[in-house]
């Protein structure tokens, strides 16, 4: 079922695999970059493959973050070499056409935002600090708008795509249309849902005339917030909305609406949580609907077609941490996929503006760059020996990638189990799906006659030139310390008291008496999930941190909403922007980071979420007896994961494959192909240049 060609208008998909339209940190400027990416989904067995925004004129700029755009002839060159990669292996290529409305702050272009009735997206307001709000669209603007999709529609069918999306979703203008809150217009665009729906129509009939008949048309559409808006006629506005455009798109692409809750970490939400919002749609067109829900399980996916949810599987997350998932289902291969975690480090890259990361998959978006296949390591002519000490992220990516290139490798941990920090995070509040990473590891790894596991094996110096490896990787993690800072940058010594712990205390079964302070200044999901744990264990918690949220970091993986959320539920208050100055076992001093006025706080045990620092005893060892080590035969000695720079799992999974790449190899000076723009010299005047 799930291999069946279906039609989206005058095109057909090969499979229902359907790769959506999702941010890659891969723009214009880095096109062979986002070629090799996307084709790697392509070889995977993705019938069709999508790229993120692509801005239809420069009113639709989102700087600082990375976009895509469909502006000159450059950028239909840089998006040929897309199509033609992922046409070489038989999928269909779309283009998600973009226009940010109020939602994008046009900081390079300085142009104004435009909305429908000047009323500024909020949401970009308060996270990315702009400050220029939108101009009212009159009707020259809207002729304008619908001449800018068209224009872009012509030249995305000039660079070969298949498939033209019609993008309204996720605050920007199309969606800006829908919504009565920013759109009090009172002329035919305005009022009623169907004067609302006017702009997206008139968006989806200028789109199919300027492709012509050979290319489909699909509307991406975000149905959260209207479907909990009672309709006239239907159950809700979203089902008004689908009613009256039913007919027009070849292809219907439904969403959430916010990035919290569309792209929403495991942490919170399970796989197909969008169901219960686009369930009806295909109750009310006859034309195909992809949707997505971080589908990693094929019965799951079985299900939704089954039961007429979905025609189409829609991947961002797991198309990234798997290009090959559809091949793996195809060939009965399932127990090798490489599910998703939802962690969301990949959503954390966009903010970035960086080319996309994942934990899972550290070759995403090295593929053109380093030369790395999701699948393929290149086999080696000189066998090592090669001895990993450490089983935890790195250590057994490292060994992985290792035994794949046909190394003899040995791995082994002086603890019970492998997974390294992830055997305690795994039993954190939403933390359970983390641990693929560890199972997806050692089931492959289980399959390799060139790879040895041993646990409970601590090993030292002298063990280790025992056993004579010709290679030494260490990986032995990092520990969490009691460091604190006596300003927001200056460190001021550590906390020392028999009631002060830190996140090894706990993983190690020892627990604080409450009432207890969590002092997080780690600011990524430990200092939260570690509040959910003791709370939910009776503890009395309270979390106290120097930044202006609980969890700050995570605003970059879409989570700070629901990290703040869940420790409401928990009855955990949050205290911003406050230093922890001391503690004597019964009374915490805290100082507000600005003025310094300090506030005394009763609590029996203090728990410090902050700096880690790597676990070096033995490499140090090794590197003090270097000689001894030589005369044995080892030719080296490496760190990799958070013994050589402590991190998240995903730049831990990223060294230990790095290191696995290049072991052995006299590398080059750069340490990887630097992409740059496609640049018409013909269109380049020199004299007016140096003038």
């Amino acid at each position: 079922m799930l291999f069946e060609p279906i039609r989206i208008g005058p095109v057909t998909a090969p499979n229902r695999f359907y790769q959506v339209p999702h941010a890659s940190g891969m723009t214009n400027a880095l096109p062979r970059v986002r070629a090799a990416f996307r084709e790697a989904k392509a070889e995977g067995g993705w019938g069709v493959i999508c790229t993120g925004a692509c801005s239809v004129d420069p009113s639709s700029d989102d700087t600082p973050l990375p976009f895509a755009t469909m502006w000159d002839g450059n950028d239909i060159r840089a998006h040929a070499l897309m199509t033609e990669a992922v046409h070489r292996h038989g999928s269909l290529a779309g283009v998600e056409l973009w226009h940010g409305g109020a939602s994008v702050m046009n900081r390079t272009s300085r142009l104004p935002p435009l909305s429908p009735s000047g009323i500024p997206w909020m949401a970009t307001h308060v996270g990315f600090m702009g400050n220029l709000r939108p101009k009212t669209m009159d009707k020259a603007d809207i002729r304008a708008a619908l001449e800018w999709q068209a224009e872009g529609a012509r030249k995305a069918r000039t660079a070969g795509f298949d498939v033209v999306y019609v993008y309204a979703g996720m605050g920007y203008l199309g969606y800006e249309f829908l919504l009565p809150e920013y759109n009090q217009r009172t002329d035919e665009y305005g009022g009623s849902i169907e004067n609302r729906v006017r702009f997206v129509r008139e968006l989806i009939d200028v789109t199919k005339d300027a492709v012509g008949k050979d290319c489909g048309v699909a509307l991406r559409v975000s149905l959260e917030e209207l479907r909990g808006r009672p309709g006239r006629n239907q159950p809700s506005e979203a089902h008004e909305l689908v009613e009256l455009l039913a007919d027009l798109p070849d292809l219907f692409d439904v969403k959430m609406d916010s990035s919290p809750t569309d792209c929403s970490a495991s942490r919170f939400t399970g796989e197909g949580s969008h169901e219960p919002i686009i369930d009806f749609v295909k109750t009310l067109t006859k034309k195909p609907v992809v949707g997505v829900g971080r589908f990693t399980s094929p019965d799951t996916m079985v299900s939704q077609i089954r039961r007429g949810v979905l025609d189409f599987i829609g991947g961002a997350r797991p198309s990234i941490a798997d290009p090959f998932l559809p091949a793996k289902i195809r060939e009965g291969r399932e127990a090798e996929i490489r599910e998703c975690i939802g962690c969301n480090i990949c959503i954390s890259s966009w903010h970035d503006g960086v080319p996309v990361r994942c934990t899972q998959n550290p070759t995403a978006g090295e593929e053109w760059r380093r030369g790395w296949h999701p699948e393929r390591v290149q086999r080696t002519s000189h066998p090592e020996r090669v001895l990993i000490v450490g089983g935890g992220p790195a250590g057994l990516e490292c060994a992985l990638t290792l035994g794949r290139g046909g190394h003899e490798v040995t791995l082994a941990d002086s603890s019970s189990s492998f997974g390294g920090r992830l055997t305690f995070e795994k039993t954190l509040p939403g933390l359970a799906a983390w641990n693929r990473v560890v199972d997806y590891r050692l089931g492959r790894l289980d399959e390799m006659s060139n790879v040895s596991l041993y646990l409970g094996s601590a090993l030292g110096v002298d063990e280790i030139i025992e056993l004579a490896p010709q290679r030494v990787v260490v990986a032995t993690g990092a520990r969490w310390t009691n460091m604190l800072y006596k300003s927001m940058e200056i460190p001021v010594g550590t906390l020392d008291d028999p009631q002060v712990f830190t996140p090894d205390d706990i993983a190690s079964g020892r627990l604080p008496d409450g009432p207890t302070i969590v002092f997080d200044f780690d600011n990524y999901y430990m200092g939260g999930v570690l509040s959910e744990y003791l709370a939910r264990s009776g503890n009395s918690v309270s979390y106290v941190t120097p930044a202006g949220q609980a969890s700050a970091w995570t605003i970059m993986t879409n989570e700070l909403p629901l990290v703040h959320r869940a420790l409401a539920e928990r009855r955990v208050p949050v205290t911003t922007l406050h230093l922890l100055k001391s503690f004597d076992g019964e009374t915490a001093t805290l100082a507000h980071v600005f003025t310094g006025e300090e506030m005394r706080v009763a609590c029996r045990s203090v728990v410090i979420v902050g700096l880690r620092k790597p676990r070096n005893e033995l490499y140090d060892s090794l590197s003090a007896r270097a000689d001894e080590l030589a005369a044995s035969g080892i030719l080296s000695v490496d760190r990799i994961g958070d013994a050589l720079a402590p991190g998240a799992i995903a730049h831990a999974v990223h060294s230990g494959h790095k290191l696995a790449r290049e072991l052995g190899l006299v590398l080059p000076s750069r340490p990887y192909r630097r992409d740059m723009p496609i640049v018409d010299l013909e269109d380049f005047d020199l004299r007016a240049a140096a003038e």
